[in-house]
Formats: C-alpha cells, structure tokens, sequence
C-alpha cells in the first residue's frame, strides 16, 4: 500500500478512536447525572496505559501535537496525586 493509503487509514482509526472516548465520556456523565454519586475513578494502571498509548501515537505520527498536548494533560489531571 501506499504512504498515502495508510496514512489516510491511520487517520480514520484515530478519528473512530476519538468517537470512541467521546461516547464513553458521554456515557459516563450520564451514568453520574443518574445516580447523583460520582463514578468511581479509573485505576492509575488504566491510566498510565491510556497515556503509554497517546505517546506511542504522536511518536509514531498518527496524532498532532495540539491533540496529544490536551489528551495528555487530561489523562494526567486524572491521576490521583
């Protein structure tokens, strides 16, 4: 395949991916707005795994600087500290 071809099928993926974690995020402030108590918080491992992930991607160029910039600092605002 060509350079063109996959970088557009990387593309589609991380644009499903992104759908993907805006839907769970949905869904999670709909399961909280439910049951008026807070969801219980991911595991740190979880976490750090998310973040292994979104670094590989930017490595690797399937994801911008801006986007990676912001899902960074969003999965590290959700370790407990």
């Amino acid at each position: 395949m060509s350079a063109k071809h996959v970088s557009k099928r990387d593309r589609e993926h991380i644009k499903r991916d992104r759908a993907d974690q805006k839907r769970a995020r949905r869904q999670d402030r709909r399961e909280q707005g439910e049951g008026g108590a807070p969801a219980p918080p991911k595991p740190e491992s979880e976490i750090l795994a998310e973040l292994a992930v979104l670094h590989e991607e930017h490595e690797r160029g399937r994801i911008d600087f801006a986007t990676f910039d912001a899902s960074r600092a969003d999965l590290l605002g959700r370790l407990s500290t």
